[in-house]
C-alpha cells in the first residue's frame, strides 16, 4: 500500500482536529545561526528556539533573567554542590556574587573549602582521568576526575582551619557565622569567601564536616580535649534557625540550583520551616537547575521542580526550568547569558543586619 493509500484508508481529520493540528505545528525550531550570534549571549539566545537541552539552557537564562529584572525584587538563594572550583568555575561563582546576581549562598563544605585553599596559594592541576591513581597516591597527589591537587598542600590547610578555630571564643556557631570569620582569614580578590564578606552575602554550609574543613575543625576538637580546653562547636539546627528567618523577612524568594545534593534540599526546607515564624511564602517565585541527575531514580539531586511544587517549595504559578547539562558547561552560559546583558546592572543589593543567631532586618539597599 503506498503511503498516501494509507491516509485515505484511515479516519480523516475533522475541521476541528485539523485547525488544533495547525496551532501546534506553528512555531518552527530556529537552526543556530553564527553569522547573527556574536557573543555568549546571542548563543543562549538562540538555544531558546532549538531543541533538547540547548533549549534548556535556553529556558534557564530566561527565569535567570526574570529573576533578576523582577521589580519584586526575590531574594536570589544560590545553591552549589559537585566539583565546581576543581572544574574552573571559582571566577564565576565569584562574580554572580560581586554583581548582586545572587543574595545568599548555601554550599558544600568542598567548595567552600577549596576556595580558601585556592586563596591560600593551592593550585588545581591540569590532569587525567586515564592517570595511574596508585602512582598519583605514591606522590601525594589526589585526583578530581582530571584535575590535581597537592594533598600535602591540603593536609596544612586542614590543620589551618583547625588553628583558626583554636583562636575563637569557645561557643556554639552557626555554619553561617563560622564561615564569615575563616573568611577574614584570607585576602583575594578572586574568592568566593571574600568577595561574599565584602558584599555581606551570608554563606550557610549545612553539611560543613563534610569537607576538608570538618577534617580541620575535627583536629580542632581533638586539641581542645587533649589540652583541657573548650571547642567551638557547628550547630546546624541554628543554620536552619538562620536561613528560614532570611526567606520570611523576603518579599519573594527564587532558587538557582548548581547541581543538587543537599544544598537544594536545604534552600527548598527553608520554604517549608516558614511556617514555624507563623508565615507562608508561596514557594519560590522563580527556580532553575542545571544537573546531571535525573528523575526517574526518584532522589533529591534529580528531582524536578514540578515535583516541588507538591511540596509548597516552588510556587504553583512558578516560572522554573531545568537544563540536564554538566555544570561546568552550563553554568558559564547561562551566567554568561546575564553578564553580557548587564541584567544585574540596575538590581540593589540586600542588606542584612545579624544579631547573634537572629536576623535583625533584611532591607533592600
Amino acid at each position: 500500500m503506498a503511503y498516501e493509500d494509507f491516509f485515505k484508508s484511515i479516519q480523516p481529520l475533522d475541521s476541528g482536529a485539523k485547525d488544533e493540528k495547525k496551532k501546534i505545528l506553528t512555531t518552527r525550531i530556529a537552526h543556530v545561526d553564527y553569522e547573527k550570534i556574536n557573543s555568549i549571549a546571542d548563543l543562549v539566545e538562540a538555544f531558546q528556539s532549538t531543541s533538547i537541552q540547548a533549549r534548556n539552557i535556553g529556558l534557564c537564562a530566561k527565569v535567570f533573567e526574570r529573576m533578576l529584572l523582577d521589580e519584586e525584587r526575590p531574594t536570589i538563594m544560590l545553591g552549589l554542590a559537585g566539583p565546581l572550583i576543581a572544574a574552573g568555575l571559582r571566577k564565576v561563582i565569584r562574580d554572580m556574587i560581586h554583581h548582586n546576581m545572587v543574595d545568599l549562598v548555601v554550599s558544600t563544605g568542598a567548595i567552600l573549602y577549596q576556595d580558601f585553599y585556592a586563596a591560600k596559594g593551592g593550585g588545581h592541576f591540569y590532569g587525567s582521568p586515564q592517570a595511574d591513581d596508585t602512582h598519583l597516591r605514591e606522590l601525594y597527589i589526589n585526583r578530581i576526575y582530571d584535575t590535581y591537587v597537592c594533598e600535602e598542600t591540603f593536609a596544612e590547610y586542614d590543620s589551618l582551619v583547625g588553628k583558626i578555630a583554636d583562636t575563637l571564643e569557645p561557643r556554639t556557631y552557626s555554619s553561617r557565622e563560622f564561615i564569615a570569620k575563616l573568611s577574614e582569614n584570607i585576602d583575594d580578590d578572586e574568592s568566593i569567601l571574600v568577595t561574599a564578606r565584602k558584599k555581606g552575602i551570608p554563606i550557610f554550609c549545612p553539611a560543613l564536616n563534610d569537607s576538608s574543613i570538618g577534617i580541620g575543625l575535627t583536629e580542632h576538637y581533638y586539641v581542645a580535649r587533649k589540652t583541657g580546653r573548650q571547642p567551638i562547636t557547628i550547630d546546624s539546627i541554628r543554620d536552619n534557625y538562620e536561613l528560614t528567618q532570611a526567606v520570611v523577612k523576603s518579599n519573594r524568594t527564587s532558587a538557582f540550583y548548581v547541581a543538587g545534593g543537599v544544598p537544594k534540599n536545604y534552600i527548598n526546607d527553608s520554604i517549608v520551616m516558614s511556617y514555624i515564624f507563623g508565615k507562608n511564602t508561596g514557594g519560590h517565585k522563580y527556580a532553575l537547575q542545571m544537573t546531571t541527575d535525573v528523575p526517574h531514580w526518584g532522589g533529591l539531586s534529580g528531582s524536578t521542580l514540578a515535583e516541588a511544587q507538591s511540596w509548597g517549595k516552588v510556587n504553583k504559578e512558578a516560572n522554573f526550568a531545568m537544563a540536564f547539562v554538566e555544570p561546568s558547561v552550563s553554568l558559564p552560559l547561562i551566567f554568561g547569558y546575564a553578564y553580557q546583558k548587564q541584567l544585574h546592572a540596575n538590581r540593589p543589593p540586600l542588606s542584612y543586619e545579624w544579631e547573634g543567631d537572629v536576623l535583625k532586618s533584611l532591607k533592600v539597599e
